[in-house]
C-alpha cells in the first residue's frame, strides 16, 4: 500500500541544522515534512487532541534538552500512536543501545548519525506504508464494528451460529424459533454486515 500525497515526516530534534537539512532531504523526495524544536513542542501538539489522519511517521532525536526523545516516545505508546505514527530514532553512536531497545518496544527502526540519506528515506517510506496500512486497518476495523452496532440482540444470536457454519433447521432447534425467522434474520444479517455468503461473514468476524 502506498501513503497519500499528504503523507507527512514529522521531525523532532533541538539541532536546528539537522532539522533544515532533513526537511531539504525530503523535499527532494517530494515529501512534506513538519519540523519541532523540542519534544515539549510536539507533546504540546498531542496534548491538543492531535490524531493522525494521513500517512505519518516521525523522526525523533534520542538526546534534547528538557524532555528526551525516549520521553515522547512513552508518550506515543501510552496514547496507542506507536503504530499509526512509526517512529524512527535519531541516535549518537553513543545511544545505539538504547535505540535498539526503543525498537524492542515498538519503534520502527533507528538511524545512527551521521546517517545515509537514501538508507534515511528508503526507511521513511516504509514507516508510512506501514502508517498507511495501520490507518486502513483501523477506518476497516471501525466500519465493521458500525455495523455489528445496527444488528439486534437477535439478529446477532443468529449471526454467530451461522458463522459456525450451522444450518438454518440447527439453529431454529437452538434458539426455540422458526425456521422461517432464521431465514429472515439471516438476510437482514447479510444485508447489513454486506456480505453473500456465510463462509465470507465468518472471515470478517475473524478478522475483527
Amino acid at each position: 500500500m502506498q501513503p497519500a500525497s499528504d503523507a507527512t515526516v514529522y521531525i523532532v530534534d533541538d539541532d536546528a541544522g539537522v532539522r533544515e537539512a532533513l526537511a531539504w532531504l525530503l523535499r527532494s523526495r517530494r515529501l512534506l515534512s513538519t519540523s519541532y524544536a523540542s519534544a515539549e513542542d510536539f507533546a504540546a501538539l498531542l496534548d491538543g487532541g492531535f490524531v493522525p489522519g494521513p500517512a505519518c511517521c516521525l523522526l525523533l532525536d534520542v538526546r534534547m534538552p528538557g524532555m528526551s526523545g525516549l520521553a515522547l516516545f512513552e508518550q506515543l505508546v501510552e496514547r496507542g500512536l506507536a503504530q499509526v505514527m512509526p517512529v524512527i530514532f535519531l541516535t549518537g553512536h553513543a545511544d545505539v543501545p538504547t535505540a535498539v531497545d526503543m525498537v524492542k518496544r515498538g519503534a520502527f527502526d533507528f538511524c545512527e548519525k551521521p546517517f545515509s540519506d537514501n538508507a534515511l528515506v528508503d526507511r521513511i517510506e516504509q514507516a508510512l506504508r506501514r502508517s498507511a496500512e495501520v490507518l486502513a486497518a483501523q477506518r476497516a476495523t471501525g466500519l465493521l464494528q458500525r455495523r455489528l452496532a445496527e444488528l439486534t440482540e437477535r439478529e446477532r444470536d443468529v449471526m454467530g451460529l451461522v458463522a459456525k457454519g450451522m444450518p438454518n433447521k440447527l439453529i431454529a432447534d437452538q434458539l426455540a424459533i422458526s425456521v422461517r425467522t432464521v431465514e429472515v434474520h439471516r438476510a437482514r444479517v447479510f444485508d447489513k454486515m454486506e456480505v453473500k455468503s456465510a463462509v465470507e461473514l465468518a472471515n470478517l468476524l475473524r478478522d475483527l
